[in-house]
């Protein structure tokens, strides 16, 4: 439906893709579309500002009218203090300047070149909110569905999640963390069903691309690291310090290649998601900007079907990267809270039967 949408959006602004006076700019400061001086379309401007973050919410365009959301700009600069007003004051296209602010590809500068903080609610904090709010109205319905039908077949939301729950439960926390998982399932069960909501939110016509962005990936993949850390035990450190299995000679050499692993874990955590869930906008968007590259509709049927094809196979990403992200999680800290075993100082066996996490470590 997202792709349809902008499909739509596209040939209803024709006019403005084709303009006729070359060095005239769109004034839409979601897609900032800007002609080249040839007068083509120019896809990567257009691409990069959709999967971008914004300061206003961009619905649709109609003509050349733009149906947007100002939302909140919060600053706070040393030399005057906090200055609280809306979006909309910097004008349609967002090069007026207020309060001796001003927005500069998205950020948010001062007129004078002094220091700003800048605490705006931007697009995907707003998106963000909105997903936060929708899993609580959407848990505490379940939470409340356990409560009223206990012993009982589950009803209504709770007979469409409670699968889902035990799945990551029984198949994802218990195999890979084992006996303390339960210390653990709440926050898999957060990320999980966080990822997945805002993967399947991100699909619709003019959502956020709240998952596709590094800061709350990293977010995410550095809590990671708090929990794997702070909940490791000593034989974690030792395997890290004085790697077991290997001659005393290479033990040294060992221990910056297992703190790179350390580091590299969450790292990887964070781009798969934000590379995944990206790509997939861009290459959808590639594929209905190639109507506008060759300025013809004969090719709006192959644009449109591949178009199709990937955003079916979006729904499966979007479930696909959040098991992902939360069964990683789950290894990762499974690894960090495995109680000692024998074969890992190679005494009593072969190596080979050591648990999957451990190999991974």
């Amino acid at each position: 439906m997202k792709r349809l949408f902008v499909l739509f959006f596209w040939v209803l602004t024709l006019p403005v893709f084709a303009q006729e006076h070359p060095t005239e700019v769109s004034t839409t400061a979601d897609t900032q579309v800007e002609a080249t001086e040839e007068g083509k379309f120019n896809a990567g401007e257009m691409i990069l500002h959709h999967v971008g973050d914004s300061h206003e919410w961009h619905f649709a365009t109609i003509g050349h009218s733009h149906i947007t959301l100002p939302l909140p700009i919060i600053a706070y600069q040393p030399s005057k203090g906090l200055s609280v007003f809306s979006s909309s004051r910097f004008g349609h296209d967002f090069k007026e300047s207020y309060n001796g602010l001003k927005l500069e590809h998205e950020h948010l500068v001062a007129e004078d070149g002094s220091t700003v903080y800048d605490f705006s609610i931007t697009k995907n904090v707003a998106s963000l909110l909105i997903s936060v709010v929708l899993l609580i109205l959407v848990f505490t319905t379940v939470a409340k569905g356990y409560k009223k039908n206990h012993g009982r077949a589950p009803k209504g939301l709770q007979s469409f999640f409670e699968p889902i729950i035990i799945f990551v439960r029984d198949e994802v926390a218990k195999k890979a963390i084992g006996p303390k998982y339960e210390k653990y399932l709440p926050y898999l069960l957060t990320i999980f069903f966080f990822i997945w909501f805002n993967n399947l939110l991100g699909l619709l016509p003019g959502a956020a691309n709240l998952t596709g962005n590094l800061a709350v990936t990293f977010l995410f993949a550095f809590i990671t690291l708090l929990i794997t850390t702070f909940s490791s035990n000593k034989y974690y450190w030792t395997h890290i310090f004085w790697t077991p299995g290997v001659p005393l000679w290479l033990r040294p050499i060992m221990i910056p290649v297992e703190l790179i692993g350390v580091i590299s874990k969450p790292f990887s955590l964070m781009v798969r998601l934000f590379a995944n869930i990206t790509a997939g906008h861009i290459i959808i968007l590639s594929f209905i900007s190639l109507i506008f590259i060759f300025n013809t509709v004969a090719i709006s049927p192959l644009s449109l079907a591949f178009g199709l094809f990937i955003s079916c196979l979006e729904l499966l990403v979007a479930l696909l990267q959040a098991y992902i992200f939360t069964l990683l999680t789950a290894m990762y800290i499974g690894g960090a809270v495995e109680e000692h075993h024998d074969h890992d100082h190679g005494i009593g066996g072969d190596d080979a039967n050591a648990p999957a996490h451990v190999h991974a470590h």
